[in-house]
């Protein structure tokens, strides 16, 4: 029998670790407790819920949720496809790196919100302007974590792939983007928080709707259950996307070998992974020999 409780004790300890978490909060509110943090001022979990019951009963609150969607689907999207290709034409490509890696290293550093006035200057509306700094805080961390990945590849994979007659265009398509693909993904996952982070602070400074902008009206007014209402709105949005993008990198690497700790996957027992090694092993050796010949 596993030490590990299975899923159902795993769901019910996460569910109990959030109940604990809310009822913390709801004691340290409700008795205004003042030490070193001040509870006083702050919203009680009853009455966030409260608020949050008549937000998603009008149609203000689906608005600005679809607006802020819209937007951050928009500009990771747009960065996912460019940042890829970037990173993969700077990786396999000294011209490319000598042409675009100065004015990248130089722009890299500037973090995206600081693009607000240059977004208001360049774009004729302010929605053009946020879906921009979205795509430039999520371009970077692709762009790395895809140069870093390409250039990691052993290159005995692409001499075999040459060695059968395969082109520049087969090697991408069969060695480069299936090997790079975690690499890739990493900086998928990395790129959806920093541009969450941005799109809502964007939406405060410059925009007409969205969940940042809700919420800073919020604050501006001292409804202070408001403000908590957009940050679990900001909080679960951030997680649905980051954990959609995890998602959809396993699927696609599937056929990676999970060397690393899985939730929820039993371990193998200790002759299974002699056996496998020994099988490896083998197979090295014989293809070692096999190339000698």
């Amino acid at each position: 029998m596993s030490r590990y409780p299975r899923r159902a004790g795993r769901l019910a300890l996460r569910a109990g670790s959030l109940a604990a978490a809310l009822g913390l909060w709801q004691l340290l509110t409700t008795l205004d407790v003042n030490l070193w943090l001040r509870f006083a001022q702050f919203p009680t979990v009853t009455d966030v819920a409260r608020t949050f019951a008549d937000r998603i009963s009008g149609p203000d609150y689906w608005t600005d949720l679809t607006d802020s969607l819209t937007r951050i689907v928009s500009g990771f999207l747009l960065a996912a496809v460019l940042g890829v290709a970037t990173g993969v034409l700077v990786a396999r490509s000294r011209l490319a790196e000598d042409l675009l890696g100065p004015v990248m290293e130089v722009v890299r550093p500037v973090p995206a919100i600081a693009m607000v006035p240059v977004a208001i200057l360049l774009f004729p509306s302010n929605e053009q302007g946020i879906v921009f700094i979205t795509f430039t805080a999520a371009f970077f961390p692709v762009l790395v974590s895809t140069r870093h990945a390409v250039r990691a590849l052993t290159p005995v994979w692409e001499e075999a792939v040459r060695t059968m007659g395969g082109g520049r265009w087969r090697i991408l398509r069969s060695v480069v983007l299936p090997g790079a693909l975690p690499g890739i993904f990493g900086g998928l996952s990395v790129g959806i928080g920093v541009s969450w982070i941005c799109v809502i602070s964007a939406e405060m400074i410059s925009g007409q709707y969205g969940v940042g902008y809700r919420t800073w009206q919020d604050y501006t007014i001292v409804n202070y259950p408001g403000v908590f209402v957009g940050m679990v709105t900001i909080g679960l949005l951030g997680w649905l996307t980051s954990t959609s993008v995890e998602l959809v990198g396993r699927r696609l690497t599937r056929w990676l070998p999970r060397t690393s700790y899985v939730p929820g996957a039993r371990p193998r027992p200790a002759r299974a992974r002699a056996a496998t090694t020994a099988t490896v092993s083998a197979g090295a050796e014989e293809a070692r020999d096999e190339h000698l010949v």
